[in-house]
Parts: C-alpha cells; structure tokens; sequence
C-alpha cells in the first residue's frame, strides 16, 4: 500500500538515469554571486519513461525542466519552499501517451501536471470542432507534448541560458519553430523566460499561446489571495461571475468544486512590463509573474479549489488571447499573424518569493501598476467568451 501524499513537500521524480550533458552543455558555471550546477538525465520507468530531464540547482534555488514536454518546468523549490502543484496525473507522463487528438478534444489533460506548461504553438484554448463535429484544434495545442529537438546550455552576460528548440510541423498546414530560452542568474532566485516563435513557412502564420502557470500547496490555501493589476475583468460564464465578489481570494480545498474562470486586460508601465502575484494568507510566501504586454496583452485567472486528491490548483496564465475556441478568437482579432521568416517573442519571469519582505516589496511593485479606474464586468462579455 503506497504512502499518502503530503501535499506540503516537494515532488519527487521518478528513478532517473543522470549521463553525460549534450551538446557539450555546462555541467557547472559560477559568479562571483554564486554558482549553478545543472543534470541531465532520463526518467527509466512508469508513464515518464523516456522523459528527458534537466535539474537546475543555483543554491537557494532547484528547477526541474522537461525538454521532452515542450521545455515545461515541472517544478521549483526557492529556499526550500516548493513551488508546484499535486496534478492527479502525478507525472511527469511522456507524450507519447497523452492522447492530444482524443475524439473529444480534451486528451491534453492526462499529461497535465507542471508548475508551467505552454499551450500553443498554433492554437491554445478549448478544443475546436467544425461544423461536422470533427476536431480542429485540442484542447491547449501541441507544444506541451511536443519535444525538444535541440538542447544547449551556455554562459552569457553573467546568466546561465538552457536553450530548447521545439518544432511544430505539418505538411500543408503549418510550419513553426518555439526557441524557449530559461535563464537563470548563479546563485539566483529569479527565472527568466524569452520564447521566440518563429515562421518557417513561406506563407503568412497564425499563432497562439498561453504560458499555463499552475500553483497549489503549500503556498494555495484558504486565505490567499492575488494582486493584479487590471484594466478590465470579465467572468469566463454565469458559473465564474458568482464570483466576481471575492475573485481575488481563495478558498480551501473543497470536494466537488466546479472550476471557474476569469479574463483580464491588463495595466502595464511605460515599457508595456506588467507584473501580478500570488500571496499565501501567512503574507510570507509568494509566486510573483512580470511580463511584457505587447504580446501577451490578456491574464487568464483558472481557480480550480477542488479537494486535495482531485487537484487543489490556480493558473496564473499571460496569454496573446483569452482561452476560447481559436474559431471565435479569429472572429474577434485575437490570433496573431507573423510574416513569412519573422519571429514574436514572449517575456516572463517567475519569481519565488520566501519572507514577509519579498512578499511586500513585490506586492508593492504591483500596487504601483493599478489603475485608477479599472472595470469590473459581473457578467460575462459576449466577446470575450464563446
């Protein structure tokens, strides 16, 4: 009989077979500020079989990256406090037995279970059918199910940068490269991220994608609560604007929870930087997002508050678009086009926040982007959700 889970401790991987790094990558670099070792290796058993696995260590901090799905970060942990979630998935599971182009379009979710998973490259949102009800795009897309063909690490400007480059191909259809850069800092507490899409095509490209950003205990209870710093908010339906009273607070876990959604645009600085966070009801942890708007214009809130067993979970989620059908988001503009040969890159940045003081601070970076006047919707917008 298996353990019960402790839903307060940090993941554990399955066995792992650690080798040599490829491509001649870093085995170890270090600063003046520190150092950063990295591993590489193969999960040998179980649904993750196969899986490739690059564990980060920078001293205060540990990543564990997962070139095979799409470059996800499985997990974190910054001065001991793990920053995660307990999927019921409990992967990390290989691709190869997800099931994306299940008849129902819903197959991505028995792969889901990491701290961020991308969801795109083509499409991103609720599965697609045509008139005929035949499956046009998945639920999420692909690219979290598809793996890395090239992985490289290297030094550069005082950071250490794992580089994966995941193609999304299609004879007739589509031909797009994601360059997914993780950067971090030796002896840092930050992650940076800068995803390049790129065109390989010869004809125009539409694109989508959304950075799926999903946190549970010990930093989600009864109590938390987010900041976010809005221009406007809408329910995703009539389930989610019962809400829209205590949207930004969070309840414990609770058997039989219906998931609810909400959609913002949002406020950002001069340089288009916006940034939100994740605060724990003790006030002294944190999961703190800064990104550029000028391609992610839209915020995503998933509050999924079901019991423990079934997934005690919120997605934070900066998005090019809001996650409905990619039918109705074309209908309404909000697919992105990219030229024959050209490129869009998406910035974010993760930061794990331990002790009342980089809570504040944060939590005051992000007070300082609020607006004055920003509009709350108590039912959904008709543009905004199919």
């Amino acid at each position: 009989m298996s353990s019960p889970i402790d839903f307060n401790q940090a993941r554990t991987l399955p066995p792992v077979s650690w080798h040599a790094p490829p491509n001649g990558c870093l085995a170890e670099a270090a600063t003046d500020q520190g150092t950063v070792k990295l591993q590489y290796g193969t999960i040998q058993s179980g649904r993750g079989a196969g899986v490739e696995v690059v564990h980060i260590d920078t001293g205060p901090m540990q990543i564990v990256v997962l070139p095979t799905r799409g470059m996800s970060i499985w997990q974190a942990t910054c001065d001991g406090v793990p920053f995660q979630w307990h999927s019921p998935v409990d992967g990390p599971v290989h691709p190869s037995l997800v099931p994306v182009h299940d008849s129902n379009g819903l197959g991505w979710l028995e792969g889901f279970d990491e701290l961020l998973v991308r969801c795109g490259m083509v499409s991103n949102g609720a599965p697609d059918f045509d008139d005929n009800g035949q499956l046009k795009y998945p639920l999420h897309g692909r690219v979290g199910n598809l793996p890395a063909d090239r992985l490289s690490c290297h030094q550069a400007d005082g950071m250490v940068h794992l580089v994966g480059e995941v193609n999304e191909r299609r004879l007739f259809f589509n031909n797009l490269k994601l360059t997914a850069t993780l950067s971090i800092a030796p002896g840092g507490r930050e992650i940076q991220i800068a995803d390049t899409v790129s065109n390989l095509s010869a004809q125009q490209a539409a694109t989508q994608m959304l950075y799926h950003i999903n946190v549970g205990t010990p930093l989600l209870g009864e109590g938390a609560k987010l900041l976010v710093p809005f221009e406007e908010l809408a329910p995703r339906n009539a389930h989610a604007a019962s809400d829209i009273p205590t949207w930004d607070r969070y309840a414990g876990p609770t058997v039989g929870f219906q998931e609810q959604v909400h959609f913002f645009r949002m406020n950002s600085d001069s340089q288009g930087r916006t940034a939100m966070m994740l605060q724990s009801s003790s006030g002294d942890r944190g999961l703190g997002v800064s990104y550029d708007t000028h391609t992610l214009p839209y915020f995503v809130l998933w509050k999924n508050t079901a019991a423990l067993e079934d997934g005690y979970v919120t997605g934070l989620e900066p998005s090019t678009n809001f996650p409905n059908p990619r039918t109705f988001e074309g209908e309404h503009e909000r697919v992105a086009s990219i030229a024959p040969g050209e490129s869009i890159t998406h910035r974010i940045r993760l930061h794990p926040l331990v002790g009342h003081e980089q809570v504040t601070d944060f939590a005051a970076k992000v007070q300082s982007l609020k607006p004055a006047n920003p509009r709350v919707h108590t039912q959904p917008k008709p543009d905004w959700s199919a």
